[in-house]
């Protein structure tokens, strides 16, 4: 019972730090990542425990999106990519 508390306390502060590493508040991070205000805010409040995969997925997207806003890649560079991965595969 108590791992399973620490777990959820560790999801909570987790969900919290990447919240605030988007620089967003609730309203604005469930809009940005389609969740909906009062499920976020149940799993920030600890009254319901979040799938582990969705956390993972969050962690991804939001440290991808820092990663890249952060190193300069826009548009114009992913479509580059995109380019050259279809003439590698003509």
């Amino acid at each position: 019972m108590i791992e399973k508390r620490e777990e959820l306390n560790e999801q909570i502060e987790t969900m919290k730090k990447l919240r605030e590493e988007a620089g967003l508040n609730r309203r604005e991070f469930s809009d940005y990542m389609g969740i909906p205000l009062r499920t976020l805010e149940e799993w920030e409040a600890g009254r319901r425990r979040m799938p582990n995969y969705v956390l993972r997925l969050i962690t991804y997207y939001v440290r991808m999106q820092k990663y890249i806003m952060e190193n300069g890649i826009t548009d114009k560079k992913i479509k580059e990519w995109d380019i050259n991965d279809k003439e590698m595969n003509e």
